[in-house]
């Protein structure tokens, strides 16, 4: 279970070089390095902005709700979800609830920060 108490921040390094940026992200102890920008642009999304927010302020039970809450299809929404946890934003709690099981996405980080060295 996610410490409510402590605060965790990701951290994503910039780095300018001669042709392009180079970046990597550090969520806590991985370290996900990326040869290009365009994959950082895929991860901090306006949709899974909105995902992180939703999960801090309303706190869906499953990933159906936050579906529904969002108004976008479940297929998606997981898609983006599992983007989201490799690289340490979120986790997922499993619940079994009769014959159901129900999967909660659990929001790991209070703040992202963003440093770019020129």
């Amino acid at each position: 279970m996610v410490d409510k108490k402590r605060s965790k921040t990701v951290y994503v390094e910039l780095n300018v070089n001669r042709s392009n940026f180079v970046s990597r992200i550090v969520a806590g102890e991985k370290v996900h390095d990326f040869s290009d920008i365009k994959i950082l642009r895929k991860l901090l999304t306006n949709e899974k902005a909105r995902i992180l927010y939703i999960l801090k302020f309303e706190k869906p039970k499953s990933i159906y709700s936050l579906a529904k809450i969002l108004k976008r299809d479940f297929k998606s929404v997981r898609t983006d979800l599992v983007t989201l946890e490799k690289f340490g934003f979120i986790d997922f709690v499993r619940e079994k609830k009769g014959n159901r099981k129900s999967i909660m996405p659990i929001l790991k980080v209070d703040n992202l920060s963003i440093e770019m060295n020129i």
